[in-house]
């Protein structure tokens, strides 16, 4: 058939070149039944791209999922490996069928769910039923768990698409790197020549190119916020007991806590909107009955900084050796959210310096031999001991296996000590501090920048020095979000972090919502742009 033409006017509508009039009359016919497959389509462009961009392209027709779905695995195999960033370890083989039958399901019933053909780049340590979960160990390779992890479970609920596993740190080590004995070290596609921190930085790095629309992470006390932070990305750490971490790979589980890691505030709300809730199969959850309201998106509120108070943390913001740069940043944030409203003073949280002291627990052997157990006779290794027989892992963590090694039984039995984060005395007595500051400043949330110093060199360990995220929330169980907020030499991405009280996700969201939308900080990696449409 000839190209069909069509102008404004329906009446307009013509073939050339030029036919008799009853030819007209038929292709004028016909072109109007098909004229939604004859029009040609407007390109999307996956560089940025948002949940609500999706669901925009999928309800015009500018986009079906499968089309989607195949672009960004162009741009995997386009840039992942050849760039040298190598953020990911497992690609789904069925992601094209599962995108076919989510076009198929929207064709029928009209219908997007809330994650409807988002593809979702989903950290190495999640439990997938139908994709390896390693954890980032040469000991576990080929693992597939018996189901999937309740936060998997309900992306998949709500529509979304594993596009693939990503690499971490071993065993979730490091919140320094993302190295791992079954994929090697994951770069920062900011610049290659730096780190992504760790343990997430497989997801931070993926999701920064474009390689996938949002991810997951796991953060036990840096590990969303750090590699979101390296990599210009918002990173949100909940408070304990608001998601589930049932089918995550533990490090330590008292302080484990799983979350959204995106390009913008909205698209980690509305993930995380998704993943927030009881879970009978992590008691720890029985304490969001009655703390989570009917939706989180209701406050994405532009004006949020507006009559808002905050709160700087000095004890944070001067420790250790600061960068200039890195405090430039900070500072100019601080005078971004006074421009839009905000009342900002200082804070000081009484006895910080002993209460923050002793609060880690060495969990690791007791949580990851329960967790190994849950995978029944199919479990790689059964055993610490087995695992570190089999000498498949990274030399980097050498030293962290034999040190768990030695330590016998689960420290938590005894007493209160190195219990979760609403029962064991030291971190109520912590958090009690840090809400009795925030109360006596009248303060909606705390500030301070998510690391003093730019993302490390690869290789240099000694460079890893500045990070905020360990200090507070993991100990308190607090809530704590960060958002970029511009870049230092180098094109190094850093970011800022927003502390808030227990179960007050909602002031949090109001407050980095309204800071993003000043400030706009947030930029694709140079080296990663649009690929060529193809058909």
């Amino acid at each position: 058939m000839r190209q069909l033409l069509f102008d404004a006017n329906l009446t307009n509508f013509r073939c050339k070149p030029l036919l008799t009039m009853k030819t007209r009359f038929s292709l004028l016919f016909i072109g109007l039944l098909l004229f939604g497959q004859c029009a040609p389509k407007e390109e999307i462009k996956i560089e940025e791209l948002t949940i609500a961009q999706i669901h925009q392209a999928l309800e015009s027709g500018s986009c079906s999922c499968e089309e989607l779905v195949q672009k960004y695995l162009d741009r995997i195999e386009a840039y992942d490996q050849s760039t040298g960033m190598n953020s990911l370890v497992v690609i789904n083989a069925n992601a094209l069928k599962k995108a076919k039958a989510l076009d198929q399901e929207f064709k029928e019933s009209g219908q997007l769910r809330k994650l409807h053909c988002v593809p979702m780049i989903v950290k190495d340590n999640y439990d997938t039923y139908d994709l390896q979960t390693a954890g980032g160990s040469l000991a576990m390779k080929g693992s597939l768990p018996p189901d999937d992890a309740f936060q998997v479970r309900k992306i998949r609920e709500a529509g979304a698409i594993v596009l693939a596993k990503s690499n971490m740190a071993e065993w979730a080590f490091s919140p320094m790197v993302s190295i791992s004995s079954i994929a090697g070290e994951t770069k920062n596609p900011y610049n290659l020549e730096h780190t992504t921190a760790g343990s997430s930085g497989g997801t931070a790095a993926a999701v920064a190119a474009n390689l996938g629309t949002i991810g997951l992470g796991t953060d036990t006390g840096n590990s969303i916020r750090g590699p979101s932070s390296h990599n210009a990305l918002v990173g949100l750490r909940s408070t304990l007991g608001l998601t589930s971490r049932d089918g995550i790979i533990p490090l330590y589980l008292r302080n484990d806590i799983g979350g959204p890691m995106g390009r913008t505030v909205e698209d980690a709300v509305r993930v995380f909107e998704v993943i927030a809730g009881y879970d009978p199969a992590d008691p720890l959850t029985i304490h969001a009955k009655g703390q989570i309201p009917e939706n989180y998106t209701q406050y994405l509120q532009k004006d949020g900084l507006k009559g808002a108070r905050i709160g700087v943390v000095k004890a944070l913001t001067e420790i250790g050796e600061p960068s200039d740069e890195i405090l430039a940043l900070f500072n100019q944030a601080v005078a971004d959210m006074e421009k839009a409203g905000a009342s900002v003073v200082e804070v000081e949280i009484q006895d910080f310096d002993s209460l923050r002291q002793n609060q880690w627990c060495p969990m690791f052997r007791t949580d990851l031999e329960n967790y190994l157990a849950s995978l029944g006779d199919k479990a790689p290794v059964k055993t610490l001991d087995e695992l570190v027989a089999t000498g498949k892992y990274s030399d980097y963590i050498e030293n962290n296996l034999r040190y768990f090694q030695g330590i016998a039984g689960d420290p938590s039995a005894d007493g209160i000590a190195c219990q979760d984060a609403f029962n064991d005395a030291h971190r109520i007595a912590f958090r009690d501090a840090v809400h009795i500051a925030m109360d006596e400043n009248e303060v909606d949330a705390l500030i301070y920048p998510t690391w003093n110093n730019p993302p490390a060199k690869i290789g240099d360990f000694s460079g890893y020095k500045g990070d905020n995220s360990q200090i507070i929330s993991p100990h308190t169980g607090q809530p704590a979000f960060t958002v970029p907020m511009g870049y230092s030499s180098g094109n190094l991405p850093a970011g800022i972090q927003f502390l808030g009280r227990m179960f007050d996700e909602p002031t949090l969201i109001k407050l980095i919502y309204s800071y993003e939308q000043v400030t706009l900080h947030r930029k694709a990696p140079e080296g990663f742009g649009e690929l060529e449409w193809k058909d």
